[in-house]
């Protein structure tokens, strides 16, 4: 069984200012609010005796399983394929307004490339099966935390948005 639990509320005060600029908004820690969100889904009975952490490379599910390895005293492993949607499969960095604009695209059509059109947003299917290519290596496991992103997660999960530090049970069989 695998526990998707999206990373605790980020500070994102600084956005824009010194090293938050561009992809680097990423490397925003949490809010002292967020460290509490962890340290209660921490306290979930689904978590308990599970055998592995794996955590988005990004700086606020990295301190979000930071949080819940030591609260569980469970091992982490970084996994750089649970990264956070890209608004931009390019990695060009795009402006504020462009990367709304695609999220609400993605959000419209149901995160789905309108047919025999592409887009430079990265689509749901791909975000699933980037999820499931990482999982597939985790599947020896009886129980795995994976602290990644809330579009991640909606894109395994038709239920509305998770709430930072939420938890989504996904039975992977691989």
């Amino acid at each position: 069984m695998f526990y998707l639990i999206r990373h605790g509320e980020a500070d994102y005060e600084n956005n824009g200012k010194t090293i938050y600029k561009g992809i680097a908004i990423n490397f925003a820690p949490l809010t002292a609010n967020g460290i509490e969100q962890l340290k209660i889904a921490a306290n979930d009975y689904r978590l308990k005796d599970a055998n592995i952490i794996l955590s988005s490379p990004y700086t606020r599910a990295l301190q979000s399983a930071a949080i819940l390895s030591k609260e569980l005293q469970i091992d982490i492993i970084v996994e750089p394929n649970i990264y956070e949607w890209l608004e931009d499969i390019n990695c060009k960095e795009i402006s504020p307004k462009e990367g709304n604009s695609r999220i609400i695209e993605f959000n419209k059509r149901n995160g789905d490339y309108p047919k025999g059109d592409e887009r430079l947003w990265e689509d749901n299917d791909s975000l699933k099966n980037r999820l499931f290519s990482t999982l597939k290596k985790y599947i020896k496991y009886k129980k795995v935390i994976v602290v990644c992103h809330g579009m991640l997660i909606h894109s395994v999960d038709e239920n509305p948005w998770l709430e930072n530090g939420e938890i989504f049970e996904l039975d992977f069989k691989g």
